[in-house]
């Protein structure tokens, strides 16, 4: 063989050895014995999500038996319910927080660990929640060990969401992320799903009473298990290719990641923070907010609403993989325009019917459950927004500082429409989802040479290595 052909084996060595040396890393090019090259990691991966969603969500579906066993008897219910919900908020509050830190981590120690690190921060506390003492036990110190586990999950969702997207986006094969964005935020909304279902299973296999002596503990114990489970399996997962190469041949850049991004970057986070107003209003309003505004505004039946509220979470779910997979095929903005106006109009046609046919709720859940998969298409277009160097920072701060922000208004703001008119929430639908579409037409793209000057680029002529880069620019088509 030529000296040409030794100095390109020679090449491929370098690019795949270690950061720091060692053994070279051969997971790009191959997949024997790799968990995150094939699918199971990607499931791996959106089933651990599910749990750790779950592990957030689940406290709000028992708030009122927590309300009752860890606040004294003696202050009045609508009292303990308040304070009940309070410590479910304090969550969100610190949500931003901690999705700052983990990105900065993640931006700069690798994507891997924060990933793993997400998840154990939920499990921990959901674990420990379930073996709590109440306060007919400890007294005051109950709330505030509640409160103090809350606000450790609060952390860790402000991390989860971000550095799942990051991942599996990283490790996609050419360019096709929309799969694996769309199977993992299946997972997140699965979640909300789950949480649900242990609801109305809990309450179907046991009396009040049961629940209040104990068997509250049960949901909060099973979800901790397995999502400790799936941190320790998430510890087998290699780094993503694209953070090894901005290590190895790149280097880290010296600034912070949230100076770059919101000096460099104001455009990205601008879009993202309109397409994650979009993601607040297809969750908290189709899926979580409207059964009870559905009861109040049109006295349908609890047990109806529930069947189809979770028949709609169920096509949420599924409807996030089809538009993912869609999304590889014909492009981000061709896909959500049909969409946008999919879940605008099935919202209106969802308190129609509640209205004039409630016999008709299940199958027009289902289609806003459909219309509401759009939400998919948000990480897909944010991750493609921002440059690998400040990747997981740009899409994390996006993300929590919308969530927090929106998460917290939509709510008291879609009540006040609903008193002024019964369709004030497809209103909202429609309002917000022609920002979110905006949001996604206008997006800016971004490709790992637009990460200059902050991560030095790979010098072409000195290694005959090309700048890594992205095949995504063509699916925002």
């Amino acid at each position: 063989m030529g000296k040409g052909s030794d100095m390109n084996i020679a090449r491929k060595r370098e690019m795949t050895r270690a950061p720091g040396g060692g053994a070279p890393d051969l997971s790009v090019e191959s997949t024997q014995g790799k968990v995150d090259s094939s699918i199971r990691a990607l499931l791996l991966a959106s089933v651990g999500s599910a749990f750790e969603f779950y592990d957030f969500v689940v406290f709000i579906f028992f708030a009122s038996t927590i309300s009752k066993l860890f606040f004294p008897s003696t202050v009045p219910d609508w009292n303990r319910q308040l304070e009940s919900y309070a410590i479910f908020a304090a969550g969100y509050v610190v949500r931003p927080l901690g999705g700052i830190v983990m990105a900065h981590f993640g931006d700069t120690r690798g994507r891997k660990n924060v990933f793993a690190l997400t998840l154990l921060l939920m499990a921990l506390p959901t674990l420990i929640i379930g073996l709590l003492p109440t306060y007919a036990t400890v007294g005051v110190a109950a709330p505030m060990l509640l409160l103090g586990m809350r606000l450790i999950q609060g952390l860790a969702i402000g991390g989860e969401a971000p550095a799942a997207w990051v991942f599996v986006a990283e490790h996609a094969t050419e360019g096709k992320i929309g799969f694996p964005i769309g199977l993992l935020t299946s997972g997140l909304t699965g979640g909300i799903l789950l949480g649900s279902m242990m609801s109305v299973g809990l309450n179907v296999a046991f009396t009040d009473k049961q629940i209040l002596g104990g068997a509250w503990r049960i949901p909060f114990l099973v979800g901790g298990a397995f999502a400790l489970a799936a941190a320790m399996l998430r510890r087998w997962f290699s780094e993503t290719a694209v953070f090894r190469r901005i290590r190895l041949h790149a280097k880290v850049s010296d600034e912070l990641p949230l100076r770059v991004v919101l000096r460099d970057h104001k455009r990205a986070v601008i879009s993202s923070i309109a397409g994650t107003w979009l993601v607040t209003a297809g969750v908290v309003v189709v899926v979580l907010m409207t059964p009870s505004l559905l009861q109040k505004t049109f006295a349908v039946p609890l047990s109806q609403i529930q069947t189809a509220n979770l028949a709609g979470a169920a096509a949420l779910s599924l409807s996030t993989v089809l538009i993912g997979l869609a999304s590889d095929r014909f492009g981000v903005r061709k896909i959500a325009v049909p969409f946008v106006l999919l879940l605008i109009t099935a919202t209106y046609a969802l308190y129609l019917g509640a209205q004039r046919t409630p016999s008709a709720l299940l199958p027009l859940y289902l289609l806003a459950g459909l219309g509401a998969g759009v939400t998919a298409l948000i990480p897909i277009a944010m991750v493609k927004m921002f440059p690998p160097a400040v990747r997981l920072t740009g899409v994390s701060f996006s993300y929590n500082i919308a969530y927090a922000v929106f998460g917290g208004i939509t709510p008291v703001l879609v009540a006040r429409l609903t008193h002024i008119n019964p369709f004030g929430p497809a209103h909202f639908i429609a309002c917000v989802g022609a920002v979110g579409l905006l949001g996604i037409l206008f997006a800016p793209i971004a490709s790992e040479a637009s990460a200059e000057p902050h991560v030095l680029q790979i010098a072409r002529g000195s290694m005959g290595i090309e700048p890594a880069s992205e095949p995504w620019e063509s699916s925002m088509r």
